[in-house]
């Protein structure tokens, strides 16, 4: 209790802090990457372009903080969303108020949904209020669908699920795919519709982090679909294809990206926490040691008899983690191949021997790749319309947060593209939650 105390006063002197510096509404948002392990806080100048990063803080979670990617502990880590919140403050000389969270857990479900439409009257020209009822229908069936996939992953128990996000993949009008349906005639509509649904108690956990915080909340957004979003960027005819996988502390995110569409989303609850969990139990040793033999494996700093038991205790969870990695990608049954190229993110992605193991050994086989996927880190330099000013958002572990911004741009619409836009972009503006 004593803690909780502190930690609460440090949010109330934090709060005064901030009330010196200049403070924008409209130009500038605030990413926060609230993961199991870091939260990351990076702050962004809204520009024509897309968004320039002038603010980058990080701070590190408790133990108990988060399970599996959802908050568990509302008042720690509101206070460590406020300390990186603090660094990034410190650095761009502003405090954003509108805010995009990333959500992640096992009970976060992303899947594109495929639905067939018969018109009535085949020879009208299609218009946006037809569009719209489509697209309000194919949402219906798609929550219909992730509750069901729910409940039953909860042994029958029913939770209340809210849309995070959604996203146009793909239109079919009579056999014929099109990127502008309005205007077309026809008498069958394919829509291809990428949701993700979120249990409503994560939801609400992160709404109350960014009140505490004072923040506005502009998005609440699926992880590895803000991944996705960050590789991809505004080019309606991107042929862009990949697997991303974020491997954050509690679980690891799965986007399958299929010619510039979100196929879907995956997770698991396996990330370099259980890494370090599983070098804890087998040698005896606490979390905090266990952490610093994990770090240190490539190094000469540990002895060889020690050595070899803590790369015994990482082979058991590696295997498990690959194993998840194969199941995920399974359930996307619906493609002919695989991309064959794996991008990598996230502090989990930092292990070599995770990255080893992905191409050293023969987990893909039993998956449909055309050929052997290639496998490297997805780096900053390789994320649309996102600049990092200040060189401290530089590796692989900050993609999550830049795809947030990504999202945020979506969703805000970077300024002087109002007569640009695409009629893809304008009914994904529609699908906004």
């Amino acid at each position: 209790m004593l803690e909780k105390l502190k930690q609460a006063a440090t949010t109330v002197r934090s709060k005064t802090a901030k009330s010196t510096m200049p403070v924008s509404t409209g130009q500038y948002m605030v990413a926060l990457d609230v993961g199991t392990e870091f939260v990351k806080a990076l702050i962004a100048k809204v520009t024509d372009d897309g968004a320039e990063i002038i603010g980058v803080g990080r701070a590190h979670q408790g133990l108990s903080d988060m399970q599996a990617g959802a908050v568990s502990d509302i008042s720690s880590v509101v206070a460590n969303c406020d300390a990186a919140l603090n660094q990034a403050e410190q650095q761009a000389g502003v405090t954003a108020k509108s805010v995009i969270i990333g959500i992640a857990g096992e009970l976060v479900k992303g899947t594109t949904t495929t639905v067939i439409f018969k018109r009535k009257e085949s020879s009208k020209p299609m218009d946006m209020a037809e569009m719209e009822h489509i697209i309000s229908l194919t949402q219906k069936r798609a929550e219909a669908k992730a509750r069901e996939q729910v409940t039953w992953e909860l042994g029958g128990k029913e939770v209340e699920l809210k849309l995070v996000n959604s996203a146009l993949v793909g239109i079919v009008i009579d056999g014929y795919a099109v990127t502008n349906p309005i205007g077309f005639q026809g008498k069958e509509v394919r829509v291809q519709l990428y949701t993700a649904f979120a249990p409503l108690i994560h939801i609400g956990a992160l709404e109350r982090v960014a009140e505490q915080l004072d923040l506005d909340l502009l998005a609440v957004a699926a992880e590895p679909f803000a991944v996705a979003r960050s590789v991809i960027g505004n080019d309606a005819s991107t042929n862009m294809s990949a697997i991303l996988v974020d491997v954050g502390g509690g679980t690891t995110d799965i986007a399958v990206v299929n010619e510039g569409g979100v196929e879907g989303t995956k997770m698991f609850g396996i990330g370099g926490r259980a890494y370090t969990k599983s070098i804890a139990r087998d040698l005896g040793v606490d979390f905090d040691d266990a952490e610093i033999l994990k770090l240190h494996v490539t190094s000469e700093r540990i002895g060889e008899k020690k050595l070899e038991a803590v790369k015994a205790a990482l082979d058991k969870t590696l295997g498990v983690w690959l194993s998840g990695v194969e199941l995920a990608l399974g359930e996307f049954n619906k493609l002919d191949h695989l991309p064959h190229r794996i991008l990598l993110c996230g502090g989990g992605a930092s292990l070599d021997m995770l990255v080893e193991a992905l191409e050293q050994q023969d987990w893909y086989k039993d998956l449909p790749f055309t050929r052997k996927p290639a496998i490297q880190h997805l780096e900053p330099d390789e994320v649309v319309g996102i600049i990092d000013t200040t060189n401290k958002a530089n590796d692989h572990t900050y993609i999550t947060a830049m795809g947030l911004l990504r999202v945020g741009l979506d969703t805000i619409g970077p300024s002087g593209t109002a007569d640009k836009t695409s009629i893809r972009q304008k009914i994904n503006k529609m699908l906004r939650v």
